[in-house]
């Protein structure tokens, strides 16, 4: 999954990403394999992404996240 979490990061498009706080951020996405995760994440001060959390989507995220995408 850590492939597919980097694919969600770099591929985050508006409302995503989604400052949480503590510095962290929130993105939902589409993997190229057709896969929808949650991926929550921080950046460093070189833009180095850690990856603290990923999940997959359930059903309500994912027809709240397609709508998005209208």
């Amino acid at each position: 999954m850590p492939i597919e979490a980097e694919q969600v990061v770099n591929g985050a498009r508006k409302p995503f990403p989604r400052n949480i706080g503590d510095d962290k951020w929130l993105v939902w996405g589409q993997t190229l394999f057709g896969s929808y995760l949650q991926v929550i994440y921080v950046e460093d001060s070189d833009l180095t992404v850690y990856v603290i959390h990923a999940r997959p989507l359930d059903e309500r995220e994912k027809r709240a996240f397609r709508r998005q995408k209208r």
